[in-house]
């Protein structure tokens, strides 16, 4: 039983083993969790009332930190192909370490739910070290009634600790940082890095292993519906637009960045949103600003100016990972409940640093499936140490870093969906138009909106469309208010021929990449692939 308070190390905390503790804070809210905050000196307090913290040396995740036990659970269920592992007694070995560590500590426990869906929702209990991370995960994950908090009983249990550092040798990791995952025991062990957002991966992690056996496909993607409850996804890697593209004040937003999708529609897993929030600003995201900018918001490495304490959103000296969280209800038009019906169209988000793809192009399902194992965007140069020139990255099922099990699993998934519901399917360009990053710009948000909500609308299927040469996918070839010349990318750019080679250059990655998923496709979706030879007539 766990009510809210302060206990000396009773209850849960007992049975998981976390003993001679200095107290456990149970389920306290944004003001207490503040307080606690300053008076450690973990944060501070941005003008308008955020809580502003620093992650460190960790900007980001770590995905070759993260380590799963390898044992009779996982052995023949896990995509070893892209999982690290490590035994279960280098698991236990750290579970006790981790136990010894805490020892005289005050921890922060939190007792939330995985997923909207009452049916498919995880139970999670989360401590952690430092109290702006307890109001982290408080915020991103779902917070039960009071009511229910008296009979939790969790199902799966987190226990992060940034001051934790790993032994390689004894641990069976790499480095002194450390996200190590049982399956079999449901727990998660995070230790040696500040970044909160390690915490509600895991739990996405945890939901991407569970639920496809009970039918339900689990997806990194946001989600809204429109007035006539006409439900859209929208997939996409960091930085692609999930979450500004999803905050439309003309639909009802069901979540920025995970979702389950089964028999009775979509659900989203969490209860806040996670926002890259480099150069956000009230003009082109104005509920995102107004969130971040509210009292229980967490704003992660965005500097502060010092006289004013204004969040400086364009400052990007400490990361270009910069991130707001804030609870789904800070937006004016969120759903209370988390959960929609079947989708009508599925968005696949690209920010394409080549400045070939068009602004928008529709796919048959086979180039949705092979679009959705590819988790196509780009790297752009200054964004990642080493990044000199657009760089492609394919993270399959745009959730790469989040998937158990092997990714023809949750392709296969997909497209049987979108083949029951009849839902249309889209490639989104959020990139860049006119030339490479560089050289040419960034799309205009207003012509990827007008896009999107002539597509959401049922509109755009109306409208004329060519194939284009390069990808072989159905692209509109004009539509009131947009340009028609963003349409056909080579027409932005003043060099045509640089077009024609960079385009082919592109293509050849897109098929280098697929090869080593091309024994588990069909012909179909093989077929879906862009041709160069294509382009060639």
């Amino acid at each position: 039983m766990q009510e809210t308070g302060v206990h000396n190390g009773a209850h849960g905390a007992d049975k998981f083993g976390l003993k001679n503790l200095k107290g456990v804070y149970w389920n306290f809210g944004a003001p207490q969790l503040y307080e606690h905050a300053l008076k450690n000196n973990e944060a501070v307090l941005s003008a308008e009332g955020a809580l502003v913290a620093d992650t460190g040396v960790f900007t980001g995740r770590s995905p070759k930190d993260k380590f799963t036990v390898r044992d009779a659970t996982t052995e023949n269920t896990m995509w070893w192909g892209g999982n690290q592992s490590i035994t279960a007694e280098q698991f236990e070995t750290l579970y006790q370490d981790f136990l010894k560590h805490a020892e005289g500590m005050s921890l922060f426990a939190q007792d939330l739910y995985g997923g909207a869906d009452p049916t498919f929702r995880i139970k999670t209990r989360v401590f952690t070290e430092l109290a702006w991370h307890s109001l982290f995960i408080r915020t991103l994950l779902r917070r039960p009634e009071q009511s229910e908090l008296a009979g939790f009983v969790p199902e799966l249990t987190i226990i992060d600790l940034p001051s934790f550092r790993a032994d390689p040798k004894r641990h069976g990791c790499r480095s002194e940082n450390v996200v190590a995952i049982d399956f079999a025991r449901r727990i998660v062990l995070i230790g040696g890095t500040q970044y909160a957002g390690e915490m509600k991966k895991s739990v996405f992690t945890t939901l991407n292993y569970y639920l496809p056996e009970k039918g339900v496909l689990p997806m990194h993607c946001s989600a809204n519906v429109g007035p006539n409850g006409d439900t859209a996804i929208f997939f996409g890697l960091s930085g692609t637009g999930k979450t500004t593209l999803s905050a439309d004040p003309n639909r009802t937003l069901i979540g920025d960045d995970e979702h389950g999708w089964g028999k009775d529609g979509i659900f989203n897993f969490e209860g806040g949103c996670y926002a890259k929030c480099i150069k956000l600003s009230p003009e082109a995201e104005p509920e995102i600003f107004a969130a971040s900018n509210m009292f229980g918001a967490v704003l992660e490495n965005v500097v502060l100016d010092e006289v004013t304490r204004q969040p400086d959103f364009d400052d990007g000296s400490k990361t270009e990972n910069t991130r707001s969280a804030y609870p789904l209800e800070s937006i004016p038009n969120a759903s209370r409940t988390g959960r929609a019906g079947q989708p009508k169209n599925v968005v696949m988000l690209a920010a394409d640093a080549f400045g070939v793809m068009p602004p928008i192009a529709k796919l048959t399902p086979a180039q949705a499936m092979y679009h959705f194992l590819s988790g196509y965007t780009a790297k752009v140069a200054g964004t990642e140490r080493g990044v000199t020139e657009p760089t492609p990255e394919f993270s399959t099922c745009f959730g790469s870093p989040f998937l158990p099990r092997d990714p023809s699993v949750y392709g296969n998934m997909l497209r049987e969906l979108i083949a029951k519901h009849d839902v249309d399917c889209w490639l989104v360009n959020t990139g860049w138009t006119g030339g490479i990053y560089g050289t040419g710009h960034r799309m205009p948000i207003k012509v990827t909106r007008a896009l999107l909500t002539a597509a959401l609308d049922g509109s755009l299927r109306n409208v004329e469309f060519r194939t284009d040469k390069y990808f072989g996918f159905a692209v509109p070839t004009a539509l009131p208010g947009v340009p028609s010349e963003i349409l056909d990318p080579v027409k932005t750019w003043a060099d045509k021929a640089a077009f024609d080679v960079t385009a082919r250059k592109l293509v050849g990655m897109f098929q280098k990449n697929f090869t080593k998923f091309e024994a588990q496709v069909d012909a179909d979706v093989r077929a879906a692939a862009p041709d160069v030879k294509m382009a060639a007539e």
